[in-house]
């Protein structure tokens, strides 16, 4: 009997794993985005481009991916785009991804300033495609269970911190991390759960230098006061991130020196292939991404 391929089922393109091409290949392009989507099975790492020909080749090597020669060969070849590079590529870039159909999966902050910011957003909105943002750390199941907790607990004040060493050297010593600091780099990740844990931020005040140590205090619209300390700039031992939520009742503390965040890409990774798939963003969306620069753009401003 004839195995006769041509009567076999075609492949439902609705389960088939999304092609995704990847913009940029420096240190968190190699470490975390190629081989997240590589990893699958949701989505496929399908080409890599970066203005470095060579490092987009070293970078997709390891995944059989394709190295595009330039992006709108990136776009020919992919359904959805993920973003590796700085702020201000993205915003250059992004809205032309948007326009051309694709869902994006953009890094924060979505640009360098709160103008990039709107542009990028609004393009999604006019292109009506997926949007995600990967605000890491909201991807983890214990961010989650501190987010359902934080919604039963009345909030009198808040204090939290993001803490590293990594712009002392290493890969992670950027030149645009150098250049802006804790503000952009780090900041998006607090100011976004405390603007969703505490309640809707009002204002935000500043001391110090972002690319040493900043202070942020910001005003809830209930009336609550949160404090958020910043610097990759710090000898530590590893990574610090924490939230204390105190009021009338009993303080509830979000932590993360005991996460694994490995855990994080297999549920981000899942989310952004089922948005693309359903044609519906997740809330940690563009128009989040937005509302984040608004908040930046107010804690530089001050």
């Amino acid at each position: 009997m004839s195995d006769d391929s041509s009567s076999r089922p075609s492949p439902d393109p609705a389960h088939a794993p999304l092609r995704v091409g990847l913009v940029g290949a420096g240190p968190w392009a190699r470490v975390m985005h190629a081989r997240m989507l590589a990893a699958g099975p949701e989505t496929t790492l399908a080409a890599v481009w970066a203005r470095r020909p060579e490092a987009a080749a070293e970078t997709a090597a390891p995944y059989g991916a394709a190295v595009a020669a330039s992006f709108d060969e990136l776009l020919d070849r992919c359904e959805a785009i993920a973003f590796a590079v700085p702020p201000a590529v993205q915003a250059e870039l992004a809205p032309r991804a948007a326009k051309a159909g694709k869902a994006l999966l953009l890094e924060k902050p979505l640009a360098p300033d709160l103008a990039g910011a709107r542009r990028v957003a609004d393009a999604v909105e006019e292109a009506g495609v997926v949007s995600q943002l990967v605000l890491t750390k909201r991807y983890h199941p214990a961010t989650r269970v501190f987010l359902e907790a934080a919604q039963h607990v009345e909030v009198t004040g808040a204090r939290s911190c993001y803490l590293h060493g990594a712009f002392l050297g290493g890969d992670f010593a950027t030149a645009w991390r150098m250049e802006h600091g804790a503000l952009l780099d780090l900041g998006p990740h607090l100011l976004d759960l405390l603007d969703t844990v505490v309640g809707p931020v009002t204002s935000i005040r500043s001391t110090g230098d972002p690319r040493r140590w900043i202070e942020l205090t910001c005003e809830h619209e209930n009336g609550a006061v949160s404090q958020a300390s910043l610097s990759g700039s710090v000898q530590l031992p590893r990574a610090r991130t924490r939230v204390e939520l105190l009021g009338p009742g009993d303080e509830l503390v979000y932590d993360t020196a005991e996460l694994d965040h490995e855990e994080c890409w297999p549920v981000l990774r899942r989310e952004f292939a089922q948005a693309v798939r359903s044609g519906r963003s997740t809330p940690i969306d563009a128009r989040r991404g937005l509302r984040i620069q608004q908040l930046l753009a107010w804690a530089a401003q001050s």
